[in-house]
């Protein structure tokens, strides 16, 4: 093989094994700011507290969705905000949505009705912030509103992530801060993903 041959498969592989290493590089940091943003807890005053959806069986939400209702009546009641907007849709045989479920749970808490918002319709965590943006801003809360986001810890760094992408000042209150390396690997994935393609088309390919 000529000598220039291999010089140029040389620097062809160089370059590759560069592109590699940045990547990995770039997820690890990723992963490093997922296990951070777990840890920070943002109380300060907003417009809404956005809860996002879990699994609820026939009206009755599971341990994770329970427990992030009850850190948002916990929120609501120190006076975070004065909305809470619950959300998620159906899972195939489900007989009511996330979100109303979640609804009847909060208002059960003694949350009133009225400072409850609900979404309905959204299918993954995308979907959901992006519907809340919109119940927000009809709610007065103005383009670049600030909301506090309940999810996991391992969740934070992603819906603060997609809050911005949609022009909200998102910031996140976790309601657990467990953390796994499947969840903590799993997150930097989606979060280095949607970073670089947008949340919002990361959303539609899944």
């Amino acid at each position: 093989m000529p000598v220039r041959r291999v010089l140029r498969w040389s620097r062809r592989l160089a370059y590759l094994w560069f592109a590699l290493l940045a990547l990995a590089s770039y997820v690890v940091v990723t992963a490093v700011q997922v296990v951070l943003a777990s840890r920070e807890d943002d109380r300060r005053p907003s417009a809404a507290i956005i809860v996002s959806g879990a699994a609820q069986w026939n009206g009755k939400p599971s341990p994770v969705l329970q427990q992030r209702l009850d850190h948002a009546v916990d929120l609501y009641k120190a006076g975070v905000a004065p909305m809470v907007i619950v959300t998620g849709g159906k899972q195939s045989g489900d007989k009511v949505t996330q979100g109303v479920a979640g609804f009847q749970y909060l208002r059960g808490k003694g949350v009133p009705e009225k400072a409850i918002k609900v979404e309905v319709d959204g299918t993954n965590t995308y979907e959901e912030l992006s519907a809340s943006a919109l119940i927000v801003r009809n709610a007065g809360g103005g383009a670049n509103a600030s909301v506090t986001i309940v999810s996991d810890g391992y969740h934070m760094l992603r819906v603060r992530d997609i809050g911005g992408e949609l022009g909200l000042d998102a910031r996140g209150s976790p309601s657990s801060s467990d953390l796994s390396p499947a969840s903590v690997a799993r997150e930097a994935l989606a979060v280095a993903g949607g970073r670089i393609v947008q949340f919002r088309r990361l959303s539609a390919w899944a």
